[in-house]
């Protein structure tokens, strides 16, 4: 059988099982879209080499351990394990990706894969939700003035006049709305891509 139709999900069946020579088939196959990804982020290719190792490394790790469950969505799932080292990466650094806001960053834009769109929504999804949940932890104030400006698109006047408080009240509480979330975000450890 040639290496092209093994699918990925049998390769990972096969590398689980000990056949060490499928994981060299499946980073071969994917070397370059997850590189190119990794690049793209943090222009430096001594940075990009490492993070490309690294997400390797917690491939092996959670393959062996036996923990991966992605049902044939190998590609995915690993873009998502390179991205979080990037995000790790600049967190470590303390630099800003270079994700401009034209939605470059998201791994589907990589991917070009209409198959994906699937996956997109679920994920898409699971941001919201995740943020919906984080929303529900602020403090009345700081939520009322998160959803007025966020999904009402409403003014901060219209919130004032709204709310009853003065604009520097509004602007405050969507201020400490943020920073909360920010806060909740770090302790939580979580990850938001879309």
């Amino acid at each position: 059988m040639q290496k092209e139709l093994i699918t990925d999900a049998t390769l990972v069946s096969s590398y689980i099982k000990g056949q060490e020579s499928a994981l060299e088939i499946l980073i071969k196959r994917h070397k370059q879209k997850i590189y190119s990804f990794i690049y793209s982020k943090v222009y430096d290719k001594d940075v990009a080499e490492d993070i490309f190792q690294d997400t390797f490394i917690k491939i092996i790790k959670t393959l062996k351990r036996g923990t991966y469950n992605e049902e044939g969505k190998f590609l995915p799932w690993v873009m998502r394990i390179a991205h979080n080292l990037v995000i790790d990466f600049f967190r470590k650094s303390n630099r800003m990706p270079k994700f401009d806001n034209t939605g470059e960053f998201s791994i589907f834009s990589v991917l070009s894969d209409s198959a994906l769109n699937a996956e997109k929504s679920i994920i898409k999804a699971q941001v919201e939700n995740d943020v919906r949940r984080l929303v529900e932890e602020l403090p009345e104030d700081q939520k009322e003035v998160l959803m007025m400006r966020m999904y009402n698109d409403m003014s901060f006047k219209e919130i004032s006049d709204r709310t009853g408080v003065s604009i520097n009240t509004a602007l405050g509480r969507m201020r400490y709305a943020l920073i909360n979330m920010r806060k909740i975000i770090e302790k939580h450890n979580i990850v938001l891509t879309d």
